[in-house]
């Protein structure tokens, strides 16, 4: 047994910090927390605020493991990461493990290098009660919110819903967006565009300076423009620089991997978490922009060798945010040498990480922009063309400029032809078209977390979660929304001559961007209106800025929920006695055939229609929303068309077709087989003919593109990307096939892994009786049917490991399938 006994939180972290250290020490991993508040129960004693921590059943054996490990060691290092929940992960192992002061150090470091392991084993500290105990007061509070919310949700709205404090707030800016969306009115004005061409016939296009408010003002214009002279007005050059952003904090990131990469917020935070763990990049959650002098050094070394002096501009950067949590460096790149790594999904995150790095030490861009103005004293309006020359691309040379949430493209990046003023330009066509002002777009992932920092709301470790949580819940959801049409008019004048046209212009489509669910709505009014303190930005702000307040040592944590909790659960026992039942209930009008009342609202299911009361005698009819339908914009008509569903059409091939909506969407029927239309397809536009057309795709896709020992292969595209499909068993294809060009050779090399796989799953098998035990995700368990069932534990309280539960009898599986039930 080595002397030293080094506790990291992940088994990445320790195989990266065990080829650091020498034969005196040995790197074990606790896999995160190993104890929290309890599952079940609130687990906090509201007197006092103590919580009551136990180690989850999975980790028993680890921390028997670690204590085992730990009597051992002369001396114990805590190296868990430098933020709260690093801290608190470092606490909790000291107090489980029973480990005496004088055995036990803590290590902190920001990056996973030799010289940083080393450096942190030289510096050692003691555990910072302070961060612990802010981590506790957000993990307390946060589960008291959770804890006494919830129950009032399912009593009041529907069961199984949760509220948190966190959570309930990004639902709200998501509900709040979309309700700004439905009022938003649409302004219309007219736009006027120029192509001229100078005596060379080189062309430049151009902008009227204002628009026009009117269609007869826009065409008076053009009109107006018929028989003039169009001069070169004016030519302005503008010199001008651009200055690289600062390096990466964990919201910048998330925000600019989204932007460029894609990825989502879960992914991002993922990746950055191996690239920190394999030793790439410095500590991912941080709030700083701050650059150590060793890596502005570095930075520096590095630009001068590849680029040249010129390229260089070190400069250090200060965190604008007053609620950054402690004196981390922004996420940066341990080593620029290390120019790309092996891992594709890795590397796309790296060269962000290190260009963006880079770009922060370069010099700013110097950019020439020229202006001409053209038109004549006799028109109201003057044309005005852009373009920019970048005439030392300084930082650009490496990252180039980034583009803001919501910020439309630019399109003077463009090089004009050189004209001088006076100069006669001829116009090509001059076009006025109708349009109409936009509502605040909604929310991406990286829009949503760049408002929560605006606001200071949560934390680098929360966006995260908090962002898949409210995803989980179904609050919220990335479904597409099909645009609408509307007709707009423009105007074209040519050589001397005016045409007008009327166009169709599309508008309202989304896609990839946040929309509140119906149940999400409905929750976010009941809270609002109930627990309005609660939801308030500046309230949760206040929070923040309390754990912050416990973390600097300036607050005591236990009293700071006091003040909390002697406000909270006076409201929490008001609104059980008194609030009304909610369900976003609306009246849409009386059904015409029965002269009842129809409703749209929440049920037990879902969102809903329906047509008569609940205490009728007569039970009312009831009918689900479409997902691209919502309770509070639905109209009557609508509605009432839901009862049309499901629908026949005429038979084809000889079997029957219909069409009808079911839990994954809009369907045809064609005999026995369900054939998915799309979530975003109108069921009532499906005709005769658009169905066939579905049903001969499902034909050519259930096509065989292969055999493998003399049964069809067939190919198709499912909720978790592309498969092939061999008798019942579905193959996922891997990112690193090109799946429109498999090979016979790969799919049956992709067809017996899987096979292997699927026969190394089952421990143990009945196959008469549909009995089987199966390694899982988590371990070993019972699947009966299309149950699957826990395995009891042993006499001893311990686990049945694989071996064991060979030598199982089918009489005593059949037991604990009656006890699971």
């Amino acid at each position: 047994m080595s002397k030293n006994l080094v506790i990291v939180e992940s088994p990445a972290k320790a195989k990266t910090i065990q080829k650091f250290l020498g034969s005196d020490f040995e790197v074990k991993s606790s896999f995160g927390h190993i104890r929290d508040l309890p599952k079940k129960g609130m687990g906090i004693d509201l007197s006092s605020f103590s919580p009551d921590y136990e180690v989850s059943t999975d980790k028993k054996k680890l921390v028997a493991e670690l204590k085992a490990a730990a009597k051992k060691a002369e001396m114990v290092w805590l190296a868990s990461d430098e933020d709260r929940e690093g801290e608190a992960i470092a606490w909790h192992l000291a107090q489980e493990l029973k480990l005496k002061p004088e055995n036990t150090k803590r290590i902190v470091f920001h990056e996973i290098t030799k010289n940083a392991i080393l450096k942190a084993v030289e510096n050692p500290r003691d555990i910072d009660q302070n961060l612990v105990n802010a981590q506790q007061a957000r993990r307390v509070l946060d589960r008291i919110v959770g804890f006494e919310m919830s129950p009032v949700l399912w009593k009041k709205v529907k069961t199984r819903l949760s509220a948190g404090r966190v959570q309930s707030v990004a639902v709200r800016l998501i509900v709040e967006r979309e309700q700004e969306i439905r009022q938003f009115k649409p302004t219309a004005s007219y736009k006027v565009d120029g192509v001229f061409q100078n005596a060379e016939k080189k062309e430049l296009s151009a902008k009227l300076k204002k628009d026009f408010k009117t269609e007869k003002e826009a065409e008076d214009f053009l009109n107006l423009s018929k028989n003039t002279e169009f001069k070169v007005q004016n030519v302005e050059l503008k010199p001008g620089t651009r200055t690289a952003s600062a390096p990466f904090t964990t919201s910048t990131l998330q925000q600019e991997a989204s932007n460029r990469l894609g990825y989502g917020v879960t992914t991002t935070m993922r990746v950055a978490q191996r690239l920190y763990e394999e030793g790439f990049i410095t500590y991912m959650r941080t709030d700083s922009v701050n650059l150590s002098k060793d890596a502005i050094d570095a930075a520096k070394s590095h630009i001068v060798s590849e680029f040249g002096e010129k390229y260089s501009k070190p400069r250090n950067y200060t965190t604008k945010s007053a609620a950054a949590q402690e004196a981390h460096e922004a996420i940066r790149p341990t080593d620029f040498s290390v120019k790309s790594i092996g891992d594709v999904q890795l590397n796309k995150l790296y060269q962000l990480i290190y260009k963006r790095t880079l770009a922060s030490q370069m010099s700013n861009a110097e950019i020439e922009k020229t202006v001409i103005e053209i038109g004549n004293p006799t028109l109201p309006q003057s044309f005005e063309a852009q373009g920019e020359v970048v005439v030392f691309d300084g930082f650009l040379k490496v990252y180039g400029v980034t583009k803001n949430e919501g910020e439309e493209e630019e399109s003077n990046d463009k090089l004009l032809p050189k004209v001088t003023v006076g100069e006669v330009l001829e116009y090509k066509k001059i076009t006025a078209t109708e349009k109409f002002t936009k509502p605040s777009a909604r929310y991406t992932e990286a829009g949503l977390v760049k408002k929560l920092e605006e606001l200071g709301i949560g934390r680098p470790s929360t966006y995260a979660p908090t962002i898949q949580t409210i995803q989980n819940r179904e609050y919220v959801d990335k479904r597409e929304l099909v645009p609408q049409e509307r007709e707009i008019v423009k105007m074209t004048l040519g050589k001397k001559e005016l045409k007008k046209e009327i166009i169709v212009d599309k508008f309202g489509g989304d896609k990839n961007k946040f929309v509140p669910t119906d149940i999400g709505e409905v929750v976010n009014d009941f809270l609002i209106s109930n627990f309005n303190e609660v939801l308030d930005y500046g309230f949760t702000a206040k929070v923040e800025q309390d754990f912050d307040h416990i973390a600097s040592g300036a607050e005591e944590w236990k009293q700071v929920l006091k003040g909390f909790y002697d406000n909270f659960h006076p409201i929490i026992q008001d609104v059980e006695e008194h609030a009304d039942r909610a369900t976003g209930e609306r009246k849409l009008g009386i059904d015409p055939k029965t002269g009842k009342n129809v409703y749209a609202r929440i049920g037990r299911y879902g969102p809903m229609i329906q047509i008569g009361e609940i205490d009728d005698e007569e039970k009312p009819s009831f009918a689900s929303l479409l997902t691209t339908q919502n309770i509070a914009t639905i109209t009557f008509e609508e509605a009432l068309d839901l009862f049309k569903i499901p629908f026949d059409l005429q038979e084809y091939d000889g079997k029957a077709v219909s069409v009808g909506v079911g839990r994954y969407g809009p369907y045809v029927k064609w005999g026995d087989a369900f054939i998915s239309i799309g979530r975003a397809t109108d069921p009532f536009s499906v005709t005769q003919e658009i169905a066939e057309n579905f049903i001969k795709e499902k034909q050519k896709a259930d096509a065989p593109v292969a055999s493998y020992k003399g049964e069809p292969v067939t190919k198709g595209s499912g909720r978790f990307g592309p498969f092939i499909k061999y008798k019942d068993l579905y193959v996922n294809v891997p990112k690193k096939y090109d799946f429109e060009n498999l090979t016979v050779d790969e799919m049956h090399e992709l067809i017996a892994a899987k096979i292997e796989k699927e026969n190394n799953r089952y421990i143990k098998q009945w196959e008469k009786e549909k009995i089987s035990i199966e390694n899982g995700r988590w371990g070993p368990f019972i699947k009966a049917g299309k149950k699957m069932i826990k395995i009891p534990k042993k006499d001893d309280g311990e686990k049945y490991i694989a071996e064991e539960l060979k030598e199982v009898s089918l009489e005593v599986v059949k037991k604990w399938i009656e006890a699971g039930k």
